[in-house]
């Protein structure tokens, strides 16, 4: 409790120092809503970063085609006023009028057509290419309509329409290219981006044209500030002071202590995101030759004790996961799959089975809440292997991993928010950049479960390639995320599971 109580201090000395300033810019009384988070997307552009933090930025600047509501689980209209299925693979869309992008221009069928035929283009350079790859391409069929040719039957397609995939101005795309989007991005959204500071963030204002039927309602905050602040202290002593109004990923004993803090609000709930360890099972990187015998993966796999982890280092509702995917997502399940319960004995017998009796060395590589990362790196050292911590920031780490460099890579996916499996286990088992495995048998099996329409059989071709990866431990699932919120009590917000927070619908109290 002293530690906990002097990181507080610390970070309250911190921003009385450093930042109180900061607080007059922030707040009720400016109508400014300054949100911070430790991890910047790469490029604005929803579809050319993969970070949470741009998938924020993209729910609240862009629109879908489909609304998902959480509450009811229904699809409702959004820029498409309807849909019809033609056949398993053929969609078609009635395109809303009346609808304008922050620049002014309507937002016409055109624009559909032209979004949808640029992400699956070869020079689109989209980072993650299973949100956009069941698509073949669209066409116009009339002023309003659209037509959407699967790659195969798609039976999730609805889902990704709801989700990650939003609407692009064709003509001003055209005018400024990808760099000049990533700069100043236009969309048609509750909110408009009014200026992007690589390496500081983002700032937003409200779209005062933003259609009045949308299922997002009005938004009723003036502007946002989305804000890069890497050090999680000093985020805290930021919202201590009134520099900032709203911070998430708050670890659980600051949150706690903070709960006690007058004036702040702490909110605590499970996300669909879930932390793995993913292995170089071609023995591709350096120094990475042990992982190609599944003997080693399991006994890595035995060796963490996930459960202790969520006890003691994540809590607030999160659960050990069992499969490669987020358990409530359509077509996951951990029935009949293999689990690889904490057991020490079990690991070193299999690592001396495997000729690896004294152990070995080996990288192991993070982005994000290196606490976890480490208390990985010392269950390991407890049955010999010597994991060295590497910790990089997300987009250097992704490109050294897709050139196959890095041997166990810890890391996190919140699945874009699509709740089915294919958003989770098809992203790394589906022979893309991401694989670390490209085990052709299992990304046949996911292949046939992402397109098979009848359900039951979706969700048998599901199962059956979650035990394969399981029993061949290629990826370690470790637990699904819970997400401490921390905020002022001026404001009132309410937390998702999808780890979507929705400032278009909060509002000051």
């Amino acid at each position: 409790m002293a530690f906990l109580q002097s990181r507080l201090s610390r970070a309250l000395a911190v921003a009385m120092f450093a930042i109180a300033p900061a607080a007059a810019h922030a707040g009720k009384a400016n109508d400014t809503l300054v949100y911070a988070s430790d991890s910047e997307p790469e490029n604005v552009s929803p579809y050319h970063n993969n970070v949470r933090e741009g998938v924020i930025i993209a729910r609240h600047v862009f629109d879908n085609l489909i609304f998902h509501d959480l509450a009811t689980g229904k699809y409702e209209p959004q820029l498409a006023t309807n849909w019809t299925w033609v056949d398993p693979q053929t969609l078609d869309l009635t395109i809303r009028k009346g609808v304008t992008f922050h620049n002014g221009d309507p937002l016409t069928a055109d624009d559909v057509v032209f979004t949808l035929n640029y992400v699956v283009s070869p020079d689109s350079k989209v980072v993650t290419k299973q949100n956009v790859n069941w698509i073949k391409s669209a066409e116009k069929i009339g002023d309003d309509k659209v037509r959407i040719h699967l790659v195969g039957p798609f039976p999730a397609a609805i889902e990704y329409l709801a989700g990650p995939v939003v609407i692009y101005p064709e003509k001003y795309f055209k005018k400024v290219g990808l760099d000049g989007f990533a700069k100043a991005p236009i969309g048609s959204g509750p909110y408009k981006v009014t200026s992007v500071t690589p390496g500081k963030g983002v700032k937003m204002e409200k779209n005062t044209s933003y259609w009045k039927d949308s299922p997002l309602g009005q938004p009723k905050i003036g502007k946002l500030e989305f804000r890069i602040i890497p050090d999680p202290e000093t985020q805290v002593a930021e919202l201590m002071t009134g520099g900032v109004d709203w911070i998430w990923r708050v670890q659980a004993d600051q949150a706690k202590q903070l709960g006690a803090v007058p004036n702040l609000t702490v909110l605590s709930a499970e996300t669909m995101r879930v932390g793995f360890l993913q292995f170089d099972s071609q023995g591709r990187a350096p120094g990475s030759e042990p992982l190609k015998d599944p003997r080693v993966r399991q006994a890595i796999s035995y060796a963490i004790d996930r459960k202790a982890m969520v006890d003691n280092l994540v809590r607030g509702g999160a659960r050990v996961m069992n499969s490669a995917c987020f358990i409530d997502q359509f077509g996951c399940t951990d029935k009949g799959v293999p689990r690889y319960d904490y057991d020490p004995a079990k690991a070193k017998k299999l690592l001396a089975d495997a000729g690896y009796p004294n152990g070995f060395s080996i990288d192991l590589y993070a982005y994000r809440e290196r606490e976890y990362a480490e208390a990985v790196v010392g269950y390991l050292g407890a049955v010999g292997i010597k994991a060295k911590l590497n910790f990089m920031k997300y987009a250097a780490l992704r490109e050294l991993s897709r050139s196959g460099k890095v041997p166990i890579y810890f890391q996190t996916w919140g699945s874009f928010s699509v709740a089915d499996a294919s958003a989770f286990t098809g992203v790394w088992f589906k022979g893309d950049e991401d694989d670390m495995t490209r085990d052709q048998q299992v990304t046949d099996m996911l292949k046939k479960a992402d397109t098979t329409v009848e359900t039951e059989a979706r969700l048998a071709a599901y199962s059956e390639a979650l035990k394969l990866i399981a029993e061949r431990a290629y990826l370690l699932p470790l637990f699904s995320y819970s997400s401490n919120y921390a905020f002022t009590s001026d404001l009132n917000f309410n937390a998702q599971p999808d780890e979507l927070p929705r400032f278009f619908k909060a509002r000051w109290q």
